[in-house]
């Protein structure tokens, strides 16, 4: 019995041994989980107030009345032919740009990296340029356009940086050339053609205007498929972010990883901008916020940073649309006055310290 007894009392010690070890080894885990469930509750809370706000303000005590009842209401048909699905799609924009800027971030090492800084939107909104004003019976295909797009100008301002390898400084010069050209482009195509113009111009400043169920239908697939598979990536991106001779110690292949953490960050924000049109700066911010606050671990940086992204575009899609009556201003506006203040931010010295976890 005595035996028996130490050894328990042992085991007990070991495992009290380990969790303490294990505190140890990631002291910031609950910080960290902390502002995972905060973020959620914060986008959940996005979701309730913009079926409330509105022209047609419904009251928090009929919320789920309208989501629930089979009753035949206005309410219900507003919220479920006009605002639930808008808000969906914000949802799955939002967490396709944040993601893709975190991996951009990461590859690069700079927290400048942003798919509309560096061009990659740019590239996808040249071809949804096109098919909307060229092709418009073929506007089913705009989010395969729009990531072709996409990769096309990434690959372009790889090839482009290639001098013996890859490096994430000549990346970002030659994404803002790169973007510069192909804002250039777009500019002359809309001249030629300024008789049809007209509706792509709101599509141009970004925003969630009049998405319904068929746009959410369209993203859906393409953002669950872009957001699994960023999962699988948070390992490469954590042995990027350690650069590029110590990820080459631990026997990484350095430019198939870029490559492929390239190729998926294409991907995402190609989805987001063939629904939602240039919207700027939400992988700039959500990501360098983020980072600040759970530190550069991608196991919490990327999906803490995915419900980030999510909250912010549906708060303030929610903000542009309800607080400006009866004007509806385009969310891509309302982020662009939150991102450029945030941008000369980082500019201004926001930068230091950006490598520390």
């Amino acid at each position: 019995m005595k035996e028996a007894e130490q050894i328990d009392a042992g085991s007990e010690e070991k495992i009290l041994d380990a969790n303490q070890e294990a505190k140890k080894v990631d002291p910031r885990r609950k910080k960290r989980l902390r502002t995972l469930w905060i973020f959620t509750l914060l986008c959940v809370l996005a979701i309730i107030y913009g079926i409330m706000a509105g022209s047609v303000p419904i009251p928090l005590k009929d919320v789920w009345g309208a989501l629930f009842s089979t009753a035949d209401t206005m309410e219900r048909q507003i919220v479920w032919d006009l605002r639930l699905p808008r808000l969906l799609t914000g949802l799955l924009v939002g967490a396709c740009l944040a993601v893709s800027g975190a991996l951009l971030q990461g590859v690069m090492r700079n927290p400048l990296a942003d798919p509309g800084i560096i061009g990659v939107s740019a590239g996808a909104g040249l071809v949804a340029v096109i098919m909307m004003i060229l092709f418009p019976q073929y506007i089913q295909f705009l989010p395969l356009g729009a990531f072709l797009g996409s990769l096309i100008a990434a690959l372009t301002i790889y090839f482009v940086a290639w001098d013996g390898g890859v490096s994430p400084l000549r990346m970002i010069l030659a994404g803002v050339a790169i973007n510069s050209l192909l804002g250039a482009v777009m500019s002359t195509i809309m001249i030629l053609y300024s008789d049809r113009v007209q509706a792509v111009l709101p599509w141009l400043v970004g925003g969630l205007s009049g998405r319904s169920w068929p746009h959410f239908q369209i993203i859906w697939p393409y953002a669950v498929i872009g957001l699994i598979l960023s999962i699988f990536a948070i390992k490469q991106a954590n042995i990027m972010m350690l650069g590029d001779e110590v990820a080459r110690l631990v026997g990484d292949k350095v430019e198939r990883s870029r490559f492929i953490l390239i190729l998926l960050a294409t991907f995402l924000a190609g989805v987001a901008v063939s629904v939602a049109g240039l919207i700027s700066f939400v992988g700039l911010v959500v990501p360098h916020f983020i980072r600040m606050i759970v530190g550069t671990d991608y196991r919490y940086l990327l999906p803490i940073s995915a419900i980030a992204g999510a909250f912010l575009v549906m708060f303030a899609d929610t903000i542009a649309r309800s607080w400006f009556d009866p004007i509806e201003l385009p969310v891509g506006i309302l982020l662009s006055a939150i991102g450029a203040p945030f941008f000369l931010y980082l500019l201004r010295g926001g930068i230091k310290g950006w490598k520390t976890s």
